[in-house]
């Protein structure tokens, strides 16, 4: 058989079951017609059917056909191409079942009708073109059939009508079979399709669900634990017990009771665990009418600093629109009050008045500042920069605008250059703001403040610490450092570290505070290495 042949007959790849299990089952088939034939063939004459016209070509045909017929079932399991193997089986049959009419004149119907689910069952796994040509290549059988029993044998009583009427039956089974057939492949492929979709869309909701912050519970009727995501998990730790609710969770377990009782939640947060987060939770049915009940856990700690992000948002919008008009008055009130203090004529208890408001006058315009820090947000700009060398450039300019009696300030570090990516500017107020805290607060009582810059490598990463030999930080305000508008100062906006850490994060940065077992305190400041944003 030709290559390109062969090719276009390929219909099927070697590893679609579902049409090989089809013609598993055809080649079984087949076998059942071979024996059949086989059984009349060689009975005794007038047992079955009359006697053959030819009895050794009769015996011979269906000896060959039902050999053939193994070796198609074989072949089915061999992974060759399927359209081939329907092709030769269909060829197979037809030339089988022309011989056996031949030789058995008088069961020349039921031949025809074996032969005619054949042609069915070929054009239902075979392209149009080719289920045709096999009706075509059965018609043609039938009837030279009769043209060769009609000159070799001039007493056959079969009429012409007979042979026509079933090659007619074979092409409209084959036409209608293959028209069957290929709606069958396209329902089974787009159902694949369809399938293969829903099971994309269905793994993709799976790992939304799973990587939501949000711990989500599923919960049957009988309080059992269907589904519990990765939040959910961290939340309610690992059990031992079954997974019932009632015994990881008493207290989430009975509020999921009451609102399934009374219809309304507690919105009370609450602490799943002695070393848990707290949780707020809420609860949905999975159907109308049906007993799941979906448990969403939302950490507080997450829902506040979401408030916190968009109260500071709101903030700094609402800040920058009013800063001109809070400013400009602002300044107004500091000249007047500078004018003031020059005349002769105030008194020294008004003068001292006029200081204060000069001083609440300057707070209240850092504060403004701070808080436009926020709004603003400018992107970080990175370049290469010597650590080392930029942390002496900033110890010497701060130094002359130093008093003496504030304390001292220096630099320590190796002679090797260590090599960042940052942004200069971000750089300068985040050291800036560090540095004033230090000064201010990390000094003992009586003493100066001592303050050091350490430029060092940690961790791989270039890395400052500004640590100072003050009394150190207590641990429950350690964990609120950064928040925003935390103070333990009157005098504080509680808004420079918060913008010394966004900073750093704008540079792929870390600011973290670092405990000092001698004392003191220490802020750690790792940057992005030279080779960190590198392109690959």
């Amino acid at each position: 058989m030709p290559t390109g042949f062969v090719s276009r007959l390929v219909l099927f790849g070697p590893g679609d079951a579902e049409q090989r299990r089809e013609l598993y089952f055809f080649s079984l088939y087949r076998i059942f017609e071979a024996a059949l034939l086989s059984l009349v063939l060689f009975t005794p004459p007038g047992v079955l059917v009359e006697a053959p016209r030819h009895a050794l070509l009769g015996q011979a045909s269906a000896l060959v056909y039902l050999v053939a017929s193994w070796v198609l079932l074989y072949w089915v399991h061999r992974r060759r191409p399927l359209g081939a193997q329907v092709m030769l089986g269909a060829a197979i049959d037809i030339a089988a079942a022309a011989l056996a009419t031949h030789a058995l004149p008088a069961s020349a119907p039921g031949i025809a009708l074996m032969l005619l689910f054949n042609v069915g069952s070929a054009a239902l796994l075979l392209p149009w073109r080719y289920g045709l040509a096999g009706g075509a290549l059965a018609s043609a059988a039938l009837i030279g059939e009769y043209v060769w029993s009609v000159l070799r044998d001039t007493n056959d009583a079969r009429p012409l009508a007979e042979r026509v009427m079933f090659a007619v039956s074979f092409m409209s089974i084959a036409m209608l079979t293959n028209l069957l057939g290929r709606q069958m492949r396209e329902s089974r492929a787009l159902a694949e399709r369809r399938g293969a979709e829903l099971a994309d869309l269905a793994e993709v909701n799976e790992l939304i669900i799973r990587r939501m912050r949000t711990g989500v519970l599923l919960v049957d009727g009988k309080g059992r634990i269907r589904l519990a995501n990765e939040a959910a998990q961290a939340l309610l730790g690992e059990h031992d017990e079954e997974r019932n609710l009632a015994l990881a969770a008493p207290e989430l377990a009975r509020r999921m009771r009451q609102w399934l009782d009374e219809g309304r939640a507690n919105d009370t947060p609450l602490r799943l665990g002695s070393d848990a987060a707290e949780v707020l939770p809420r609860f949905a049915r999975l159907r109308a009418s049906g007993e799941s009940v979906l448990v969403f856990l939302d950490d507080t700690a997450l829902v506040s600093r979401r408030a916190e992000s968009m109260t500071l948002a709101t903030l700094g919008r609402f800040s920058a629109s009013l800063a001109h008009e809070i400013r400009n008055p602002l300044a107004a009130i500091s000249y007047a009050t500078q004018l003031l203090e020059e005349s002769s004529e105030v008194s020294e208890g008004d003068r001292r008045l006029l200081q204060i408001i000069h001083q609440q006058c300057l707070r209240t315009n850092g504060i403004v500042e701070s808080v436009l820090g926020i709004a603003r947000r400018e992107r970080a700009n990175a370049e290469h920069v010597d650590l080392l060398a930029f942390a002496r450039r900033f110890v010497d300019d701060y130094r002359q605008m130093l008093q003496p009696e504030a304390g001292t300030l220096q630099v320590a570090g190796g002679p090797a250059p260590v090599p960042s990516m940052v942004d200069p500017r971000h750089l300068q107020q985040i050291l800036t703001v560090l540095v004033q805290n230090a000064l201010t607060y990390g000094r003992l009582p009586d003493a100066p403040s001592r303050v050091t810059l350490a430029v060092r490598v940690a961790d791989g990463r270039p890395a400052i610490d500004v640590t100072d030999r003050g009394p150190g930080i207590p641990e429950g305000n350690a964990a609120q450092l950064f928040r925003p508008f935390f103070t333990t100062s009157e005098h504080g906006t509680g808004l420079g570290l918060y913008i010394a850490r966004e900073l750093a994060r704008a540079n792929d940065a870390s600011l973290d505070y670092v405990p000092v077992p001698g004392g003191g305190s220490c802020f750690r400041l790792l940057l992005a290495g030279v080779h960190a944003l590198a392109p690959a």
